[in-house]
């Protein structure tokens, strides 16, 4: 069972990644770009010359980006069929597709939208290189902390379910899960490193590029797993209902 879960969810991340990828090409490279342009143009006031691209910008955003969007919805997608896995059958009344839905939303708002909120993504030269290492761990210990604290959100609301039933549950969860995150993230330490002749065009739009890539590739992933696991459900319950 947990092997034909993992078969299709790392299935439905390969859908994902390929409409994310397109999603990114369009809308991401472009302001990419700007970040580019900003670099090279610094480079060259400061008399630098850059060596040679090992990989050129052509294979980069495209066999490149494709690859990387590829091997990201598969490996999310795999994760989350183990998270359905175990979810299955333990969210109240909801089904197959509910309960997938579900889980790929308390995924992508833990673990994508949380940490992107303190530390959201920035284009080249827009950071100070020397923060790039901290910074990158930094996103890391939070968006752990955001994972294990929407985990204990699940297991209160499903404590609570019994005696404020699920709607209030859930609200109570939910509430405690954006406190306590709230105040983790307000702990952390902020970086203002963007230099103040950096586009704000470009910083801009390439924030909400990156992050809706993230969107098209969950909501994508969402919704094909979901399709995947209540197919794959079908046949058992005609069975139970012709053996009854």
């Amino acid at each position: 069972m947990v092997r034909s879960l993992l078969v299709r969810g790392m299935l439905a991340g390969l859908v994902a990644g390929l409409i994310a990828f397109f999603f990114a090409r369009v809308f991401g490279e472009p302001a990419l770009e700007g970040g580019l342009a900003f670099e090279e143009s610094a480079a060259h006031a400061a008399g630098e010359h850059g060596g040679e691209e090992l990989v050129s910008r052509g294979v980069q955003s495209n066999i490149g980006l494709a690859v990387a969007y590829l091997i990201y919805g598969v490996a999310v997608g795999g994760i989350l069929a183990l998270v359905y896995a175990t979810a299955q059958g333990r969210l109240g009344l909801l089904g197959a597709r509910g309960t997938a839905v579900v889980v790929a939303l308390v995924g992508f708002v833990s673990a994508v939208l949380v940490p992107f909120l303190k530390y959201p993504f920035n284009p080249p030269a827009s950071t100070l290189p020397e923060t790039i290492g901290v910074r990158t761990g930094l996103f890391v210990v939070l968006l752990v902390v955001s994972v294990a604290l929407a985990a204990a959100a699940v297991a209160l609301a499903r404590r609570l379910a019994p005696t404020l039933g699920w709607w209030n549950a859930v609200l109570v969860a939910a509430g405690a899960y954006v406190v306590l995150v709230g105040v983790v993230a307000s702990l952390m330490p902020t970086f203002v490193e963007t230099p103040p002749d950096f586009p704000a065009t470009a910083l801009y739009g390439f924030r909400v590029a990156s992050l809706g890539g993230h969107v098209v590739l969950w909501t994508a992933l969402a919704l094909v797993f979901a399709e995947l696991v209540h197919r794959a459900t079908q046949p058992a319950t005609r069975a139970a209902s012709a053996i009854h």
